[in-house]
C-alpha cells in the first residue's frame, strides 16, 4: 500500500482535546480501511504566515499513513467538510519518514554533517 502524509490546520479557538478528537475521528477512517497510522504528531498552535478565515493561528497536526487511495480521499472530503479544518494537503511518500518530523527535531537542524553536505554542494 502507498504511504501518505497529511498535515491539516484546524481553528486557534479549539482546544488541545478537540484538536485530538479530531485527529483521531481521521485516523479512525484510515483504520476502518484497514489502513495503518504510521504517525501522528501534534505541532501545536502556530501562528499562520497570513489570516485564513479571520484566524491569525492555526493548531498544526501531521498524520503519516499506509493505505489505500480511497479512505485518504475520504479523509480530505471529511477535512473539506469540516468548519473547524482551515487548511489541509496530502503528499504521497515513496517511503514512510524515520524519526521526528523537521518541525519536532529542531536539534538536528544545524549539525556539523549537514553544514559539510552544503558546503560541499556550492563548491
Amino acid at each position: 500500500m502507498p504511504y501518505y502524509e497529511t498535515v491539516f490546520i484546524a481553528r486557534q479557538d479549539l482546544s488541545e482535546a478537540q484538536v485530538k478528537e479530531l485527529t483521531e475521528a481521521y485516523s479512525k477512517i484510515i483504520k476502518d480501511a484497514k489502513g495503518k497510522i504510521l504517525k501522528v504528531e501534534n505541532w501545536g498552535l502556530r501562528t499562520l504566515a497570513y489570516k485564513i478565515s479571520k484566524n491569525r493561528r492555526g493548531h498544526y497536526v501531521l498524520i503519516e499513513s499506509d493505505s489505500e487511495p480511497a479512505p485518504v480521499i475520504e479523509m480530505e472530503r471529511q477535512m473539506r467538510l469540516s468548519e473547524d479544518i482551515l487548511r489541509y494537503m496530502t503528499i504521497k511518500l515513496k517511503a514512510p519518514s524515520k524519526g521526528p518530523s523537521a518541525i519536532i527535531d529542531k536539534s538536528g537542524r544545524d549539525t556539523r554533517d549537514n553544514k559539510e553536505t552544503y558546503e560541499k554542494d556550492a563548491a
